[in-house]
């Protein structure tokens, strides 16, 4: 065989027979990799120019597609609103320098994830520009994910998804992160002073311009999402291909109208906050106090409110599935969400290398359904009007997901 990727992949195309052949050329057996697999394995590895160790990563990390989109995403994404730690509120979540950043992006692209979340006003900018500088050398590499909408700045137009401000935050961001495309660029949050018009319209000349890949929004209302998608949809313009929402084993609020609109129209949900703002850690439990370094000291008026029994509850779920499986208790609060439909990705945090391994072995294996059932019951809530309401004609209303069995209520 020549030397050359190309050369390589000359010399077996059209030779699938022969594929046995070639995995043993490589070392496979401590792979992970099913023998089944193995050849097309080897294959990847022919067509790659490269030994397993270097790109069996790539085969081992499960990739979905981004909603009604071309574009392959890591099931697991990595979240940077730990670095930087540019004022009180993001400090809590973590401080990464560039330094440790970057050690972090090794972990991640070595594991196969290679979709990074980053947001204009995490730690005011710093952020982006310290994950800019992480992925420098490797920026084909990887998938950035950012997002704006949300005050950076003292103007009245330093805010909104207005054209003006779209297009600003866009440049801002691309510098930033010392690149000249986004791959994925989402609004953070609603704007209902700006029109629909204006604004797909706006992301549409950002991605025919080439400064962003796809486009997704943060943090909609089913009648915020489906109204943008019907705009694109008059004149022709680009779509939202994903949602990034707060969904967890404590907060399944997106399953009630977000997940079917998701399904019924192509939007693949990027999860945030997959750990309940960092109450499903395993270090939270009935009779125990706050852990020291808990981001809930400052940030939990913040976030989603949760009560402590129906929080405690949900642990003691997860304590028994994580003592079946041999898991974390975060490892199976995560895996949960990877069985859930239309999620494209989850994105975690971690403060540090230990946390972020831990995180990663969250993939690559699933629950079982008695698992996931017990799971689903421990953690249902009652549905607000009108999904209570919905749920009684389930004949012509079926939900995403089935009903947990429930006595009462």
């Amino acid at each position: 065989m020549g030397n050359s990727a190309g050369e390589r992949f000359l010399s077996c195309r059209g030779q699938e027979s022969n594929f046995l052949e070639y995995k043993n050329v490589f070392d496979l057996s401590a792979s992970g990799i099913q023998d089944k697999d193995r050849p097309r394995a080897a294959f990847f590895c022919i067509v790659r120019g490269a030994s397993f160790a270097e790109v069996g990563h790539l085969l081992l990390m499960e990739f979905r597609t981004l909603g009604h989109s071309g574009l392959k995403v890591p099931v697991l994404s990595y979240g940077t609103g730990t670095f930087g730690g540019g004022n009180e509120f993001f400090k809590a979540w973590g401080a990464s320098d560039v330094a440790e950043a970057t050690k972090l992006v090794d972990i991640c692209l070595e594991a196969g994830v290679n979709l990074f979340d980053t947001a204009d006003v995490y730690s005011d900018g710093l952020s982006e520009t310290i994950l800019g500088k992480a992925i420098a050398k490797r920026r084909d590499e990887c998938l950035i994910s950012t997002k704006t909408t949300f005050r950076l700045g003292k103007g009245p137009n330093d805010v909104g998804s207005s054209r003006y401000h779209l297009i600003r935050a866009c440049e801002a961001s691309l510098k930033r992160l010392g690149t000249d495309y986004i791959d994925i660029y989402h609004l953070h949050g609603f704007d209902a002073l700006t029109p629909a018009d204006e604004v797909l319209s706006t992301l549409n000349h950002l991605v025919e311009s080439g400064k962003v890949r796809y486009i997704a929004c943060s943090n909609f209302s089913g009648w915020h999402l489906m109204k943008s998608l019907s705009v694109s949809d008059r004149y022709g313009w680009t779509r939202y291909v994903g949602h990034q929402v707060y969904y967890s084993l404590v907060g399944r609020e997106y399953e009630w109208e977000l997940m079917p609109l998701a399904q019924d129209q192509g939007v693949g949900a990027l999860v945030w906050s997959p750990l309940g703002w960092g109450r499903l850690t395993g270090k939270i439990r009935r009779g125990q106090a706050l852990p020291k370094e808990s981001r809930l000291h400052t940030t939990a008026g913040q976030g989603p409110q949760i009560e402590d029994e129906y929080l405690y509850k949900v642990v003691d779920a997860l304590d028994e599935v994580a003592k079946e499986t041999g898991k974390t208790v975060p490892q199976v609060a995560l895996n949960w969400l990877l069985q859930r439909p239309t999620v494209s990705t989850v994105i975690m945090g971690a403060r540090n290398e230990e946390q972020l391994r831990q995180n990663l072995a969250a993939a690559g294996w699933n629950l079982s359904a008695e698992q996931v059932a017990k799971l689903d019951k421990a953690s249902e809530v009652p549905a607000v009007y009108p999904y209570w309401h919905q749920r009684q004609f389930a004949e012509r209303n079926p939900l995403p997901v089935p009903l947990a069995e429930r006595t009462g209520g």
